[in-house]
This record gives C-alpha cells, sequence and structure tokens, in this order.
C-alpha cells in the first residue's frame, strides 16, 4: 500500500515536496541574487508590504492598501484579550454573525482556517489560538478564484499571467458510504489522510445521505486539497482594467496573487459583485502550474517567466528608492516567521 502510494505520488509531481520540485532550477534563483548583490532581492518588489510580502507579512497591512469595499468586513482580535470582550467587539460593536471565518493575522497555507458557526466553536478557537487573529464575514459567493498580476513600475498597464478557479476539498455522499470511506476513494483527499482523521475524526463513521454535499477543507489552497481549473482564454482587457486598478490604488502592488470569491467571471470583469480574500506578494507560486493538464516542464517554464518579472521589478524599485533588506534584517526576519508558523502548525 505504501508502496503505490509513493509511485502514485511520484507520477503526479503536483504532490511533490516544495524543495524536490524547484531543486532543478533554484540555480536560476541564486543567479538572481548573485546580480542583485542581494539574497533578498525580492524584498523591494512591492515597497509597501513587509519583505515585499515573501513570507511572514501581516493580513492588516495588505487589506489597508485595498479600496475599502473591495474585501470582507474584517477585524483583529488579541488572543488574550477575555473572551466576553471579544464577543462585545465582534457582534455588539462590528455586527458579526454567525457562521463566519477566523484565521491568524500572520498566516499561510490555510492554518488555523476555519469557519466558525456557534459560540462553541468561537470560544474554543479563541482559548487556543496563540498569536493575534481575524473574525472576517464568510463570503458566501459561488465562484473563487485565483488571478496572478504583475506589473513593471514604470509602465501603467500590467500582465494577468495566471487565472484559476478553485473547487475546494469536498465529497458527495451516495447513502451508503461513511465520510471515511467517501475520502478514501476521493482522487485528492486520499493523499491527505493524516489530515482528514485529525480534522473529521468525530464523524468519520457518519454516513452522508446521497447528493449531501460535505466540505472537507474550506481552504482554497493547493497544499489543503483543492482544485485548480485553468481559465487561461478568459483573461482578457476588461479582466486587466480591473487589475490593473487595484494595483494603482496605492500604486506599490506590483506582484502577486490575489484570492477572490465572486458571483460570476462575468461580474468580476465589469469590477463588481467581488471580494478579495487574500493578496499574497513576491513569495506567491503562481498556483495555475498546478492545473492538471500541465507538463512539469510547463510548470518550470511558467516559474521562471514570473522569477524573471519579479527580478526586473525588483531591480527597478531598488534602482529608485526602495532599498534590498540588508541580510541580517531578512535572516531574522525569516527565523522569526518561520518559528511563528511552526508554533501555529501544532494548534492547527
Amino acid at each position: 500500500m505504501r508502496l503505490k502510494k509513493f509511485f502514485q505520488k511520484l507520477s503526479h509531481w503536483e504532490l511533490w515536496n516544495f524543495y524536490v520540485l524547484y531543486f532543478p532550477i533554484g540555480f536560476v534563483w541564486i543567479w538572481y541574487c548573485i546580480k542583485s548583490r542581494s539574497v533578498w532581492f525580492f524584498s523591494s518588489s512591492n515597497p509597501t508590504i513587509t519583505f515585499g510580502g515573501f513570507e511572514g507579512e501581516s493580513k492588516r497591512e495588505m487589506y489597508e492598501q485595498l479600496p475599502p469595499d473591495s474585501f470582507p468586513k474584517t477585524i483583529y482580535i488579541l488572543h488574550d484579550l477575555p473572551f466576553d470582550q471579544v464577543k462585545k467587539k465582534v457582534f455588539e460593536e462590528h455586527a458579526f454573525s454567525y457562521p463566519f471565518i477566523v484565521k491568524p493575522d500572520v498566516g499561510m497555507k490555510g492554518i488555523l482556517f476555519r469557519k466558525i458557526e456557534n459560540e462553541d466553536q468561537f470560544q474554543k478557537y479563541h482559548s487556543r489560538i496563540p498569536v493575534e487573529y481575524i473574525v472576517q464575514d464568510l463570503v458566501e459567493m459561488p465562484v473563487e478564484v485565483s488571478v496572478f498580476y504583475y506589473r513593471h513600475p514604470a509602465e501603467m498597464k500590467g500582465t494577468i499571467s495566471g487565472f484559476i478557479k478553485k473547487e475546494l476539498l469536498e465529497v458527495y455522499g451516495d447513502g451508503k458510504s461513511s465520510l471515511w470511506e467517501l475520502i478514501l476513494k476521493h482522487p485528492r483527499a486520499r493523499f491527505r489522510l493524516e489530515e482528514m482523521k485529525h480534522r473529521h475524526e468525530h464523524r468519520l463513521d457518519r454516513i452522508l445521505p446521497e447528493g449531501q454535499h460535505f466540505y472537507l477543507s474550506y481552504a482554497g489552497n493547493h497544499n489543503r486539497g483543492a482544485r485548480f481549473i485553468n481559465l487561461h482564454d478568459e483573461i482578457d482587457e476588461k479582466l486587466l482594467q480591473v487589475f490593473d486598478g487595484l494595483s494603482h490604488y496605492t500604486d506599490k502592488f506590483y506582484y502577486g496573487r490575489y484570492d477572490i470569491k465572486c458571483q460570476s467571471i462575468e461580474d468580476l470583469k465589469a469590477g463588481k459583485n467581488y471580494s478579495i480574500l487574500e493578496f499574497n506578494g513576491s513569495g506567491a507560486e503562481p498556483n495555475h502550474i498546478y492545473d492538471a493538464n500541465l507538463s512539469i516542464w510547463k510548470a518550470y517554464k511558467e516559474i521562471l517567466r514570473h522569477w524573471k518579472a519579479l527580478y526586473e521589478i525588483s531591480k527597478y524599485n531598488h534602482r529608485n528608492g526602495t532599498p534590498y533588506w540588508p541580510y541580517s534584517k531578512g535572516r531574522n526576519f525569516l527565523r522569526q516567521a518561520r518559528r511563528h508558523f511552526k508554533m501555529l502548525e501544532k494548534f492547527d
């Protein structure tokens, strides 16, 4: 069974470990560091986001630079605030109602992302999380997409290099199989059995009625099992105008990926009925490479294209007043960020 699982992963490069996947092209990244004379050349890419948005940036600083009506209602909760005061802030002062979303202000890969449906869940989450977190409106628009956008600072128009639709990790009941049996048969969930046991341990024996829909994860991340569908043919001038507008709003978002929910692709192109869940900066993967029909060689070509754009944007900003981070500053920041994420993983 383990051998079969090993060969299945071997034949699906999108399931490979991050370092294994990127090792064959790592020399290109090193070359950009050498040319820039900076290990952290990317730190100047998005000047108003910590470390260029590579890792460890807060969501607060991202939301503060977006148009006020372009993202869900969001408030920030100190983890050590008494729960009675938390409830007052959430429900009385800001008029939230169940269900809503919670996630760490500084987080990644869907770690500690939860949908909260009642007070018991909320109290348990608040009592466990060790850091400041976000309470955010649940956006129930039916379409979730990612848009990868970059713009050279000297140019007015940018490029949408990737556009994908996300399908969350989900199963449908057949009236016979338990949730665990449905997980074992799912083409992606079966590679995440430990996570599925941890998340759904108390209901694995439940028989789902025929046709009943059940989300195994609400996080639209590749590492959380979401499926990506390439919408490259939908990229057009209307879509580009929307994201050029967002880039020019503060004139500081030059490179990264927008994760968005919208009513429809047509509405998004019209600049209406959409909500930006997150903006990921220089550390964002062009996640359209994980489309199931893409070969690893085409995936590498896409990655290298994005690295080149990142290098050119960072170099221009550096020459025009945004310094690269000193080596020691970047090293210490990364160490602190990775300690932070390891801590969060223990609570996830």
